[in-house]
């Protein structure tokens, strides 16, 4: 019988004799009887049938199976070409997968299992990184107040738009996506501003431009530029680390997978995921910067600060031009409803 999880049927030696007459005796019993006796080809146990593309005990194609769905990577504690046989296989889980691949099981195979066939991937990296395209900013680009605004929300659009199509997202109820979305939207534009090289600088005028049309008294103006402050050295530190496009999409998968959102209707389930998404960035970070061990937990320490950023400032700095009194909370969910149709409701930026 077929395990749960697979990526496939299997093909069990009683399915593969020929033309289904395995019966005593019959025409396929001779081939029933050499399959019975097919080694896996990691251990050498008995294999179950073919499994992700090779002949393997139920063992092996168990443990191929979680360390690629789960993205676990392994450390080898002797040099790495630790013996793998059926009484040695639990020994070395590094050189086990290493042994597992090297005979060609497909990890495609198992990701076939959880996520679209069209879905882009970075190598084995299960996100796509955000399509900005020319809308990035070179550092030295002049922009002025109008720009800074229309850039600010295709940051906001891409944001939803990458959101929706990435794996397991489109899957939730439509509820919990913009739940998770309302609640997350400041994180993920701090992140995009980043990642873009947006010019802050310009950050003062955008608020003193806001002063003038609607004036704040003296307290307030001071908390209010201490706020722009505050995001301007949150995008600072992460252009500091160097992030790569493949980060990123990890770093915001992590931070829009989150428990936090009210009304969840099913927490494990998003926390799961946010699980993959650390699991999926920790594999990235150690096979792409080996040479940087604290690397994977200097970009999650950034995380949690991301928080700071007052939510209200970016909305008044950059978005009330373009929306008025339009909450963003109900311009995201008009965004995820509608998709690529969307309209904004005081300027065209498609």
């Amino acid at each position: 019988p077929q395990t749960p999880g697979q990526g496939g049927p299997a093909s069990t030696p009683a399915q593969t004799a020929a033309g289904g007459q395995g019966g005593p005796g019959g025409p396929g019993s001779d081939k029933q009887q050499q399959q019975q006796h097919i080694e896996c080809v990691v251990c050498g146990d008995k294999s179950s049938g073919k499994h992700y593309g090779q002949f393997t005990c139920e063992g092996c194609k168990s443990f191929f199976k979680r360390s690629v769905r789960r993205n676990l990577s392994y450390t080898c504690r002797a040099n790495r070409n630790c013996p793998i046989d059926q009484h040695h296989r639990n020994q070395c889980q590094y050189c086990r997968l290493k042994k597992c691949l090297k005979v060609g099981m497909r990890r495609e195979a198992v990701q076939r299992g959880r996520m679209p066939p069209t879905q882009p991937t970075h190598g084995q990296f299960p996100y796509p990184t955000s399509r900005f395209g020319s809308q990035c900013m070179q550092p030295n680009n002049i922009m002025g107040i109008e720009n800074i605004c229309e850039l600010a929300a295709r940051m906001l659009f891409s944001a939803v738009e990458w959101a929706r199509n990435i794996p397991f997202f489109p899957d939730l109820q439509i509820t919990d996506q913009v739940a998770l979305l309302r609640l997350t939207w400041s994180e993920l534009f701090v992140l995009n501003a980043a990642q873009c090289s947006m010019p802050l600088h310009v950050a003062p005028l955008l608020a003193a431009a806001g002063l003038h049309a609607s004036p704040m008294s003296a307290d307030r103006v001071v908390a209010f530029m201490d706020h722009i402050r505050i995001f301007q050295e949150q995008v600072e530190k992460l252009k500091a680390l160097h992030v790569d496009s493949a980060e990123y999409s990890c770093l915001k998968a992590i931070v829009l997978f989150t428990s936090d959102a009210c009304g969840l209707s099913d927490v494990a389930h998003v926390e799961s995921l946010q699980e993959k998404s650390q699991c999926a960035l920790e594999e990235y970070v150690r096979s792409q910067y080996p040479n940087q061990p604290t690397r994977f937990g200097k970009l999650l320490l950034r995380l949690p600060s991301l928080r700071t950023v007052s939510s209200s400032v970016i909305e008044q700095l950059f978005f009330v031009r373009l929306v008025g009194k339009t909450p963003i909370e109900t311009l995201i969910r008009d965004m995820l409803l509608s998709g690529s149709s969307f309209n904004w409701p005081y300027m065209a930026i498609q």
